[in-house]
């Protein structure tokens, strides 16, 4: 267990380090999760005020909940991957999104790090008053599975997609100690 990761909120000063971050996954052609990474950073201001806004509640979307986002650091300040954490649950987060959702950068994958990763978000999501997270990954992706497992994930009931994609949905205690 790496001690010298952690979880910081999006801020200004981390510009250079999360865009090193964004734009590796831009060139790796892959689908960017979580789904807050999507967003345009060329506006980093913005961007940031942006997540300050959502994990405050201000401006969502009807359909939407607040939700928070954090970045991996380790301790040279690298951001290594982020992770997103929807306070409550609509009925499609219910189903295929969950309370939480992360993804590590390409090259730090098969590290550890999505272990570590999701284990710090369960305390924040503890600290937002979410007991009992609720994590959720495709059939297909054993990495995040075996991920949220190593958390202490319990498998609850599938939920099969109209592609006919099988969401497989796990609960997970919050706020793990180490």
């Amino acid at each position: 267990m790496n001690k010298d990761l952690r979880l910081i909120e999006p801020a200004i000063e981390w510009q250079e380090n999360y865009l090193s971050f964004y734009q590796e996954w831009v060139d790796s052609g892959e689908q960017m999760t979580p789904w807050v990474i999507e967003k345009d950073p060329s506006d980093f201001s913005a961007m940031v005020q942006y997540l300050e806004n959502n994990s405050k509640g201000i401006n969502i979307p009807d359909g939407f909940v607040p939700d928070s986002t954090f970045w991996l650091i380790n301790e040279q300040g690298r951001v290594l991957g982020a992770v997103n954490i929807r306070h409550a649950l609509t009925e499609l987060l219910r189903n295929a999104g969950g309370h939480i959702g992360y993804g590590i950068r390409p090259s730090e994958r098969q590290k550890g790090y999505a272990t570590q990763l999701l284990r710090l978000a369960l305390g924040k999501a503890k600290e937002l008053g979410i007991q009992h997270s609720l994590v959720v990954c495709d059939q297909s992706n054993t990495a995040s599975m075996k991920t949220i497992l190593n958390n202490g994930g319990v498998e609850d009931e599938d939920f099969v997609e109209e592609d006919g994609n099988v969401v497989k949905r796990f609960w997970v205690n919050g706020g793990l100690d180490d």
